[in-house]
């Protein structure tokens, strides 16, 4: 009861600030008992597209996270003290700096004057610009960038908890290196893998300022989709229905990594 009664304040914070909101959102999106707003959702071609677009960005900005955050943290986690603290600062200053602003950093660089195509010609590489910004690619390079430290931070976690004599004794074993990477380090740091994984996953479904903006309105994802309603069509209905079905998605996902982050657990015990 003590216990309860400490995180009481804590608990109002949140049904206040967050829970009823999302009961407002969920009210909005059935107004007069209509189920309209969602059939609408389900029903166009151009809404399902959004929807499948959204989650193949989220799940590719994952895949690329995972493969570049992975070898940084495994770094991370097994270099000296001094190059641990030069390595965490590369990967939490994106952290400190705005998401805006990081998003017109990619703007300057990925543009057809940028420094990116102007390297791109000048090693010959390309004979002409490539279109790198206002489609997917430019989003794509744009949300890893700013979600790979949520990547990197679960994996070292998992790393760090890791222990070196496993990995000592598979090599003495006569494990060479590759077969040391899939036998033992990674199935003992699946959790830290799921763990990044969902998060930057639920991450991705709901971003907007990089699609907005490194997608130039051609990049419709759900986030940018929501803003449009609301800002232009003035439809709150139809966009509280989007956030919903957003919401249970991501809650959806969260759920199903938290069980399979439970049986994993139960199996290494």
């Amino acid at each position: 009861m003590r216990h309860a009664a400490l995180a009481l304040p804590a608990l109002l914070l949140f049904g206040l600030f967050f829970g009823v909101p999302v009961a407002r959102l969920m009210g909005l999106s059935l107004e007069g008992g209509s189920f309209a707003w969602y059939v609408r959702a389900f029903a166009d071609p151009v809404y399902l597209d959004v929807f499948v677009l959204t989650f193949w960005i989220a799940a590719v900005v994952t895949a690329v996270a995972l493969l570049l955050g992975y070898p940084v943290a495994y770094w991370l986690a097994t270099t000296s003290p001094g190059w641990r603290l030069v390595g965490f600062m590369f990967v939490l200053l994106p952290l400190w700096t705005s998401v805006l602003v990081r998003t017109y950093a990619w703007m300057v660089l990925l543009g057809r004057n940028g420094v990116v195509n102007k390297a791109l010609v000048a090693w010959g590489l390309a004979a002409r610009p490539v279109a790198l910004l206002y489609n997917t690619t430019g989003v794509l390079i744009g949300m890893v960038h700013v979600l790979l430290p949520f990547m990197v931070l679960p994996l070292y976690g998992a790393l760090r908890r890791l222990d070196p004599g496993l990995m000592q004794a598979a090599s003495g074993l006569g494990a060479p290196g590759w077969r040391v990477l899939w036998r033992v380090v990674l199935p003992l740091t699946a959790g830290g893998i799921a763990a990044g994984t969902v998060l930057v996953f639920v991450l991705s479904l709901g971003f907007f300022i990089t699609p907005a903006l490194l997608g130039g309105g051609r990049v419709v994802t759900i986030g940018v989709l929501i803003q449009q309603q609301v800002a232009e069509l003035l439809d709150w209905n139809f966009a509280a229905a989007l956030s919903v079905l957003l919401l249970i998605a991501s809650v959806a996902i969260y759920a199903a990594v938290q069980s399979f982050i439970a049986r994993l657990e139960r199996y290494q015990t």
